[in-house]
């Protein structure tokens, strides 16, 4: 069954760990060789990704898996330091991220939306063996695997990650900082006709058709921050929403960074930039041009991870050795230490699970908090059971997003048997309707069982009342825009369910919204409305 949501108007043991300081010097601590135990899967489930679509599951070992991706993620030519620090990156970012595609059934895909999955050569399975077990962590007892990030070339400067994925944390070891070891590199440009950009962009949501593109902002990095859309609707987008768009539709060979320049000649927009992929943390080719010069793995990941440490992990196969005396692990780090959660804790499966096209995984994090946060202030207010999990889905596209609900694309969300189904979060935070979505789509869920039965109207009606905050009862809260309809009294299901065009959706909603207002003024509770 599908509906529609929101209208587009409105076990480890850590040996002592291998500090990395500012001072690139990295440094053992020899004070304590007791160590802290904690149980971990040695295999990851990866899915290959099919020709005609859909994925292959293996279960492969974790030290294969990271030779394999160091294959497909290295520099070609890259000396052992550079491979052996990439390789510990690598195997952080997929413990860290392991699950992540639990919605799909497995736990990462071989693509470039999570790590890419190539054949292992000698030297990375050098490099993986050379590594074995090591990870870059954080937190006061060392048990957490660090959120890292990697990119092909920050293009000279590295980038934090809010910068690239709005609502992402900001950690003291993801900085903006120059990096002179890339040189720069590549240097590129691209020529796109005024017709491919224009479906790029309206396959990632925007409506209306593009008369001029310019530059209007760039952030502290000097990267792209916000593009003016002369003729389009949301008018702004983000340089990195907008290599994005590009990238899924016509291929990430184009606009490579959003460090670019970009001018429009006749029909054609012509970029220029430097750089490769999102530049957050470590960046591949300065490694490798560090390697290059006689720094270590250590040495390179300081740079790129001031702060953080290495710690040697045993996997769960190979715990039962493992010293029984846990000991705390200081992480050096600007920021407050935080209490870690208990090791069960870390381990369960979470409440949401967040599906994200490739361009948007450093946002999953935030959209899960994001959900939750409204999944139990809406549960609380409702006086219901919040479900035990939620799967949201972002499509990478509007025409994904057609296909799989059913909707047109002037509508936000849609529920499909039981999951959250999302328009391309570039276009949903350009209209600031992201949370109002979410919220949409979780009422929508929390009231499904005493509302089935009942007319569109009630169930799009509580909807909209209940995820516009928390409005006092014999108040209409104005979203979407409400205008008194009192000749046309509450729309049919046809009206809401197959609508015309986005004034007549938005037209539907607002009666929907007063005729279920109406009703809880009148003294009913949200479930006896009729």
């Amino acid at each position: 069954m599908t509906r529609m949501i929101v209208a587009a108007v409105a076990a480890l043991a850590i040996a002592a760990p291998v500090r990395l300081n500012a001072g690139l010097t990295p440094s053992r601590d020899r004070s304590d060789r007791r160590a802290k135990v904690l149980a971990e899967p040695d295999t990851l489930r990866i899915g290959f990704l099919k020709p005609g679509g859909g994925y292959v599951v293996e279960t492969i070992p974790i030290e294969t898996y990271v030779a394999r991706v160091v294959a497909g993620e290295a520099a070609r030519g890259s000396r052992p330091a550079a491979l052996e620090a990439l390789a510990i990156t690598v195997r952080t970012f997929a413990l860290a991220n392991r699950g992540r595609h639990r919605a799909d059934g497995f736990d990462l895909c071989d693509q470039t939306h999570c790590q890419v999955v190539r054949a292992a050569t000698p030297a990375t399975e050098r490099a993986a063996e050379a590594t074995t077990a090591r990870i870059l962590v954080r937190g006061p007892d060392g048990l957490v695997p660090a959120p890292v990030y990697y990119s092909a070339s920050c293009g000279g400067r590295t980038e934090i990650p809010s910068e690239v994925w709005p609502g992402a944390e900001d950690p003291p070891y993801l900085p903006s900082q120059p990096d002179s070891a890339c040189l720069g590199m590549p240097a590129w440009t691209a020529d796109l006709s005024d017709d491919d950009v224009q479906a790029a962009l309206h396959a990632a949501g925007y409506q209306g058709r593009l008369e001029h593109m310019s530059i209007a902002a760039r952030n502290a990095s000097g990267r792209v921050s916000e593009l003016r859309l002369q003729g389009l609707d949301p008018p702004a987008i983000s340089g990195q929403d907008l290599r994005v768009a590009i990238g899924r539709t016509l291929g990430w060979q184009h606009v490579k960074s959003a460090s670019f320049d970009v001018r429009q000649n006749g029909g054609t927009y012509h970029f220029s930039g430097r750089g490769s992929g999102h530049g957050v943390g470590l960046c591949v080719t300065g490694s490798a041009h560090l390697a290059d010069t006689g720094w270590t793995a250590e040495t390179i990941l300081a740079r790129y991870f001031p702060g953080l440490s290495v710690s040697q992990l045993a996997m769960a196969t190979s715990a039962a050795a493992a010293p029984p005396a846990p000991v705390p692990v200081p992480v050096p780090s600007k920021a407050p230490a935080r209490a870690a959660a208990p090791a069960a804790a870390r381990r369960a499966l979470p409440a949401v699970v967040v599906a994200l096209p490739e361009g948007d995984q450093g946002q999953q994090e935030g959209v899960e908090r994001m959900a939750l946060r409204a999944r139990d202030e809406l549960a609380a207010r409702l006086g219901v059971p919040a479900p035990a999990t939620i799967t949201v889905r972002v499509h990478p596209t509007t025409d994904d997003y057609e296909r799989a609900t059913g909707q047109a694309w002037f509508t936000s969300g849609a529920i499909v048997n039981g999951e959250v189904h999302l328009l391309p979060l570039a276009v949903l935070r350009e209209r600031g309707t992201l949370d109002l979505t979410i919220r949409h789509a979780l009422t929508h869920l929390l009231t499904a069982d005493a509302l089935r039965n009942r007319p569109l109207w009630v169930q799009e009606g509580a909807a909209l009342y209940f995820a516009g905050g928390q409005p006092a009862i014999g108040s209409v809260r104005q979203w979407p825009p409400y205008r008194p309809q009192p000749t046309h009294g509450c729309p049919t299901d046809a009206e809401l369910g197959r609508p015309v065009s986005v004034g007549a959706l938005a037209n539907a909603y607002a009666r929907a919204r007063a005729c279920f207002a109406k009703q809880l003024e009148a003294g009913k509770g949200w479930k006896d409305v009729r």
